[in-house]
């Protein structure tokens, strides 16, 4: 199991009568950046916290950076940052103190964990707060600490349990860009789950949708939005559409094309690289373009496809500024 980052076979979680998590089957490569996604109530947050330890699976096997989660939790332990979801955070403490004896916990010494401290406050935009007691701070930089204590001793493997919700746009640019570079520069593999199609869709190599406590779908971003349907290019012209619907037709990459009055709507499994040669066969017939329109699949779409419900970003509205 050492070639993975991140192994489960089989893996299920009961509690009581409750299959929260019920045969999950990954193997994340080393490097990669895997987005996890599920309605709430799918195993997402259950699956998480057996991959970090905190929580012993009821049937299957998983492995962490080539250690059993069950066997050997404190070598998982050694090589893995974790953000959860609610940040265990001493609101008595400073957020210098936190990040330094996590870093002394972790094995730095005293001058590895102050240059860590200085480099990671810098990062996440919290240097001027860290000498603050955490109790005078923001959600937002509460999520923003618990972060870079995270990432304090350069872990091999780094989870993300929704890392940016409560953060201000800005501030979530900031920790996406961090995520590239962490991934980009140290070849780190994070393992993230999301509340934001847009995030999941930006950073991850590949996704995981888990409903019911199973995967019910795995791919790029890309594989899964073209596994649900094709490209649709709509084109409105002015004159009626029907008499160039078989021009549009011998153009390459269309599939199928639909005219009703001023409208065509046309089916290609590849928009971008269609929508061009569409409107030079429709300026070729002499018809003017009033508009051309291109609707690609979203994650949504595939979200609503295979959980029977839109993403719900309802309790992630209201973000924390700072």
């Amino acid at each position: 199991m050492n070639d993975s980052a991140i192994r489960c076979e089989a893996v299920a979680r009961t509690f009581g009568e409750v299959d929260a998590v019920n045969g999950v089957d990954l193997d994340i490569a080393n490097g990669e950046i895997y987005g996890f996604l599920g309605p709430n109530g799918a195993g997402k947050s259950t699956t998480v916290r057996m991959l970090c330890t905190l929580l012993a699976p009821t049937s299957g096997r998983a492995s962490v950076a080539g250690f059993d989660v069950v066997e050997q939790p404190g070598a998982v332990r050694l090589r893995i940052g974790v953000a959860l979801q609610e940040a265990a955070l001493d609101p008595r403490q400073t957020g210098t103190e936190l990040l330094l004896l996590q870093g002394r916990l972790y094995g730095l010494s005293r001058a590895d964990a102050r240059r860590r401290v200085d480099e990671l406050g810098e990062l996440i935009d919290l240097s001027d707060a860290l000498d603050r007691r955490i109790a005078t701070y923001s959600g937002g930089m509460k999520r923003r600490l618990d972060l870079v204590a995270s990432l304090i001793h350069n872990p091999d493997i780094l989870f993300l349990d929704e890392p940016t919700t409560g953060l201000d746009p800005a501030s979530r640019a900031v920790v996406w860009e961090e995520v590239r570079r962490l991934n980009a520069e140290l070849g780190m593999t994070i393992f993230l789950t999301t509340q934001y199609l847009e995030e999941a869709d930006t950073l991850a190599d590949r996704v995981g949708i888990i409903d019911h406590g199973r995967i019910v779908a795995e791919g790029t971003p890309t594989e899964l939005k073209r596994s649900i349907g094709t490209d649709m290019i709509v084109a409105r012209v002015d004159g009626e559409a029907p008499p160039v619907q078989a021009a549009v037709e011998r153009v390459d990459g269309v599939l199928s094309v639909d005219a009703h009055g001023h409208e065509l709507f046309i089916s290609t499994e590849d928009g971008p690289a269609t929508i061009s040669g569409v409107a030079v066969a429709l300026s070729q017939c002499g018809v003017p373009i009033r508009d051309l329109t291109l609707r690609t699949p979203t994650l949504d779409d595939v979200f609503l496809e295979l959980t029977g419900a839109h993403f719900d970003n309802d309790s992630i509205r209201e973000e924390a500024h700072s």
